[in-house]
């Protein structure tokens, strides 16, 4: 199993740390991981996205040029990154945020109100978290509990945003139905 995921949006809604957590969460669970981080020169603003692959395997490239699944949070990351995922894979878009969907009919589209639902746990800067939560629900390459585990220890210094965090990620997890 190798999975690679893309996730994408502007800086400062927490793309990178969707994808550090669950590059995380993967190492907790003994699998192999690469995460690639690239941003823009702005921080707040400009584009920024990650490449995680995933596997039972070593890896033997961070590069994924055709992602088997992507998680995007805003217009301009979906029309760059839609044609790139593989034929029978996934997208997951923010439809608080964005406004067209994927002409392609080769693949599953989920749409997520993330930023409402953050905001129904507390705040719409957990919109990120909500989507890892979906993400999750439909790609278990980790457990749920795992990634609320992360969590912890990446907001460590920050203790007042843990319980919001992980809230968000069980709303995001919760809001995609089925088993």
């Amino acid at each position: 199993m190798l999975i690679k995921t893309v996730f994408a949006g502007f800086g400062g809604q927490g793309v990178l740390l969707m994808g550090y957590v669950l590059a995380y969460s993967a190492m907790l669970e003994g699998k192999h991981v690469t995460y690639l981080p690239s941003y823009g020169a702005e921080m707040r603003g400009g584009t920024a996205n990650c490449v995680v692959s995933v596997s039972n395997e070593e890896i033997a490239s961070p590069v994924a040029s055709s992602p088997d699944v992507a998680v995007i949070m805003n217009n301009p990351s979906l029309e760059r990154f839609q044609n790139q995922i593989q034929s029978g894979g996934m997208i997951y878009v923010n439809s608080d945020l964005i406004n067209f969907r994927p002409l392609r009919g080769d693949v599953i589209l989920y749409e997520v109100p993330a930023n409402t639902l953050a905001l129904e746990v507390g705040n719409d800067r957990a919109a990120n978290m909500v989507m890892l939560g979906a993400f999750l629900k439909r790609t278990p390459l980790v457990k749920l509990e795992t990634a609320q585990e992360v969590v912890g220890k990446v907001f460590v210094d920050k203790p007042g945003v843990i319980e919001l965090n992980r809230e968000a990620l069980l709303a995001g997890y919760q809001s995609i139905g089925g088993e």
